[in-house]
């Protein structure tokens, strides 16, 4: 069989991150979507906030809840960092040189966007 479709290598990823993020997090997210873009790879979570959480960010004043929300969930992911990078480098071919998240309290929405060393071999 030759090299994998974008297609099929975006679905693989989408599928290894909502795995990571039911194991390691606690709860899968409720959407997610992959997009490979050169030596880029951006994953898209919906919905990946408890409602204790989603409570937290509405009632603490000053943004309190917010940060530490993020604070939270960013070092979480970073424990997690060497699992990730390990799924990406495994279904990508190409090592990963740096990761990068954010959280929106607001909307639950998650990003993580890897760098990779060298653009993706698509058929």
């Amino acid at each position: 069989m030759g090299e994998k479709t974008k297609g099929q290598i975006e679905a693989e990823i989408s599928e290894a991150i909502v795995q990571f993020e039911k194991e390691f997090m606690g709860r899968g997210p409720l959407e997610t979507k992959t997009y490979i873009i050169d030596d880029l790879v951006l994953v898209r979570l919906k919905g990946v906030l408890t409602q204790a959480e989603y409570q937290l960010a509405k009632t603490e004043p000053d943004s309190r809840g917010r940060a530490l929300i993020k604070e939270v969930r960013i070092a979480l992911l970073e424990k997690g960092r060497p699992l990730l990078e390990a799924v990406i480098e495994s279904i990508t071919g190409r090592a990963v040189k740096s990761l990068h998240t954010d959280i929106s309290t607001v909307t639950g929405e998650r990003i993580i966007l890897f760098t990779l060393d060298a653009p993706v071999k698509l058929e």
